[in-house]
């Protein structure tokens, strides 16, 4: 367990301070990112997290349970139920208000426009630290299995590489807000902070229910493709030219692909 906890430390840390440079670009830039560049950061985000539901988390869920005499599709399917579900309940309850919106999401509240906008971006980066921890828990509980570790690995680098954009579009735009650099900055940072909490979080449960693993790697692929479908591919093709958008998810996708593969 203790092994465990410190990978998954180490790797949701990683996310964390991809999240963390990222959110320091309000230094360098004091605008906003262009409509066209973010698109293609959302996209990007969106290709990495459907990649590494299905290569990361379903398959991995589904060799699992066959190994453990189960069927394969069955704690598969109802994990990534759980998942869209947990997600849609978080959606609905925490007031939030995502970057380019004016009408709040989630319960009525007087929690200032900064503070929604932080709130957005928090909520899908819970199961990004999910995925993360129950992948080195994975690894673990097959005796740290090389091919395993290189899997959770690859996982942590393409979250990485997609929270980098993903801390500039929190903080650039609290910047615009009127916000101070070093807050902006702060909050910005602060945003990603939920990954290692629910990375380590993970891990504990894993290790506490580990004959329900399966469920587990699943309920995380099914948050994290809630995200994408609820949120990153539409705000990635609104307006004009949502073809950028599309490439954006091509890429992500198969950049998340080629680590998987290639490390795992």
């Amino acid at each position: 367990m203790a092994q465990s906890l410190l990978w998954a430390a180490g790797g949701t840390g990683f996310t964390f301070l991809m999240t963390t440079l990222g959110a320091a670009m309000v230094f360098l830039f004091h605008k906003t990112m262009s409509g066209q560049v973010q698109k293609v950061f959302l996209g990007f985000a969106a290709g990495v997290m459907i990649a590494a539901s299905v290569w990361s988390l379903l398959i991995p869920a589904i060799e699992e349970a066959e190994a453990n005499g189960q069927v394969g599709w069955i704690p598969a399917a109802g994990g990534f139920i759980l998942g869209i579900a947990f997600l849609y309940g978080l959606d609905r309850l925490i007031p939030h208000l995502h970057p380019g919106a004016n009408k709040t999401e989630g319960v009525n509240s007087s929690m200032k426009r900064t503070s929604l906008l932080v709130l957005a971006v928090t909520l899908h980066n819970i199961p990004e630290g999910m995925a993360v921890g129950l992948s080195f828990a994975l690894a673990k509980q097959h005796g740290s299995g090389a091919a395993l570790i290189a899997s959770a690995m690859a996982l942590a680098i393409g979250i990485g590489i997609q929270n980098f954009p993903e801390g500039a579009a929190i903080s650039l735009p609290l910047r615009q807000e009127g916000m101070g650099v070093g807050r902006a900055f702060f909050l910005g940072s602060m945003s990603g902070i939920v990954e290692p909490v629910f990375g380590i979080l993970a891990v504990l449960v894993s290790g506490l229910i580990s004959p329900y693993m399966p469920w587990l790697l699943a309920f995380a692929a099914g948050a994290m493709m809630y995200v994408v479908v609820e949120e990153l591919i539409p705000e990635a093709h609104l307006g004009e030219h949502s073809n950028i958008g599309t490439m954006g998810v091509m890429g992500g996708f198969l950049i998340m692909m080629i680590l998987d593969v290639a490390l795992g």
